[in-house]
């Protein structure tokens, strides 16, 4: 839109929401990295249990397997069977010790041959496994011990916890892996303690194991999303911060041009440059000239002719359409008064009006004053009614309309059955005239739904005793469509294009002379 910038004194709203509008894609970004980062955390905390839970079975596994060699071996004497058990010792990776068990009492051991000191089954989770912070050859080393028995036999293999150790650091160091045996923990420490593990505070994670009686708990300390952002996501981090920037600057450079808008909207106001444009309505029985419609151009002094859908909504919004109006409706009747002689009986000037003219009883002081320009019963005026802002129905409204109609002013619904509200303004405003929109009448022919609404509108207008105008006609097959189904008025450009002031009464002078040589 064609704007000059005129400064303005700031508001804080208008200094803050540029600021505002650069951290929104900042923040929301940041959240949205923050919950990855944490995904990303708990598939590593679950990896890295899985993992530890697959080699401490695979420890497990050798240890059992040493175990289950020797229990045959349980109850026979010491001296003959040593030399079995220090083998398994010797070929077993991770065994670092063997023992044998009969009847309640440890007697023969890999470390000192005959050895005695009494088993407590209690001690073994599920009579299985014992997680020992140490024994008498390592205090304070820990030890995870296997049992496997039989009746009165048994026997015991052991395996050192620096097996257990690397397992636990080795995933990640900023990992807090923890193994549970029983009700005894172990973490990367090395200190065996006897109580349940702590939540981790990020991506907390158990899994436990399916083949023998432990679980391993992982996840991570409370900075580690912070960590693992600035880490892994240093490119994506920047790429918000110029995002944010674009659209603070964005919006900044929007409220400049919204805050400009106004003054140049006033700007032109001032200098009359919105004029009227005419597009003429033809009569549905012989589609002679019966009306027109009166549409806003901006005739701007450098960009030219400006569409009104660039100006329209803006000045809606501003609430600056109802002086704009009031402004066109004067320049109408500067324009067509003069050629009152040329316009036919009954003739019909539609003008568009919003919702925020119902709010104000100033709009019949216009239509009357529009209407005193012209010889008395001349032409008719009728309010094209626009649904882009909803008319809501007030003391005012109903007064002001029902002053409308005593002064003889007619009241359409344009543009019908787009809108939400159509069929409420039928039942709270009296409303002359129904105007079809282009989009119904472009489906003649095309599109069977659509027709059918098409259809239902006419078959309405004619129950509710309305006047009916098609808008956008462009072909034959329309015009002759709209014809037979009885249409009132039809308008478009098969007839006539929006023209200027002057073009509509050189037009209108050229259909005068042609009726006068038809006669």
């Amino acid at each position: 839109m064609p704007l000059s910038v005129q400064r303005r004194p700031r508001r804080p709203l208008r200094i803050a929401l540029p600021w505002l509008v650069g951290a929104l894609p900042l923040i929301c970004g940041l959240l949205i990295m923050h919950w990855q980062a944490e995904r990303e955390l708990q598939s590593r905390s679950e990896s890295s249990a899985r993992h530890a839970v697959n080699q401490i079975e695979r420890i497990l596994d050798d240890i059992s397997a040493a175990a289950k060699e020797l229990l045959p071996l349980a109850g026979r004497p010491c001296l003959a069977e040593k030399l079995a058990l220090r083998d398994q010792v010797t070929r077993r990776a991770f065994v670092r010790s063997t023992n044998l068990e009969f009847k309640g009492e440890l007697y023969c051991s890999s470390l000192f041959g005959p050895f005695t000191e009494p088993v407590n089954p209690a001690d073994y989770t599920q009579g299985m496994l014992w997680l020992m912070s140490g024994n008498s050859v390592t205090p304070g080393h820990p030890l995870l011990v296997y049992r496997i028995h039989e009746g009165e036999r048994g026997a015991i293999t052991t395996v050192d916890g620096e097996h257990l150790l690397n397992i636990l650091r080795l995933p990640d160091i900023d990992s807090h892996l923890v193994l549970q045996v029983g009700r005894y923990r172990m973490d990367r420490s090395g200190k065996v303690q006897d109580s349940q593990p702590p939540i981790a505070d990020i991506a907390p994670a158990a899994l436990t194991s399916t083949r023998y009686p432990f679980s391993i708990h992982s996840g991570y300390g409370p900075d580690k999303v912070g960590q693992l952002m600035r880490s892994e996501f240093p490119a994506l981090l920047a790429l918000l911060v110029i995002l944010g920037a674009i659209a603070g600057v964005t919006c900044f450079w929007q409220l400049r041009r919204a805050g400009s808008s106004r003054a140049e909207l006033q700007r032109a106001m001032e200098a009359n440059e919105f004029v009227p444009y005419f597009q003429p309505v033809v009569r549905g029985s012989d589609y002679r000239w019966a009306g027109v419609e009166v549409l806003m151009r901006w005739q701007h002094p450098r960009e030219g002719l400006v569409r009104p859908d660039l100006f329209i909504p803006f000045a809606e919004h501003s609430g600056q359409i109802v002086p704009m109006t009031r402004q066109l409706m004067q320049n109408t009747a500067r324009a067509l008064a003069p050629y009152a002689e040329l316009l036919g009986e009954d003739f019909h000037i539609g003008i568009n009006i919003t919702a925020d003219h119902c709010q104000d009883l100033a709009l019949y002081e216009d239509c009357q004053a529009f209407l005193a320009t012209f010889p008395k019963g001349k032409v008719h005026l009728t309010l094209e009614l626009t649904e882009r802002k909803l008319v809501i129905p007030t003391d005012v409204t109903r007064v002001l309309f029902a002053k409308l109609h005593e002064l003889g002013v007619m009241i359409a619904l344009d543009d019908f059955g787009t809108g939400q509200s159509s069929l409420a303004y039928l039942r709270q405003f009296q409303v002359d005239y129904l105007k079809i929109d282009q989009s119904f009448v472009a489906m003649i022919g095309v599109d069977a739904l659509s027709l059918h609404i098409l259809d239902s509108i006419i078959e309405l207008s004619s129950k509710l005793g309305l006047g009916i105008v098609a808008e956008g006609v462009e072909n034959e097959t329309q015009r002759d469509y709209l014809a037979r189904h009885n249409v009132d008025f039809q308008q478009g450009y098969l007839f006539a294009q929006p023209m200027s002031a002057r073009d509509f009464i050189l037009a209108l002078e050229e259909q005068v002379r042609q009726h006068n040589i038809a006669s």
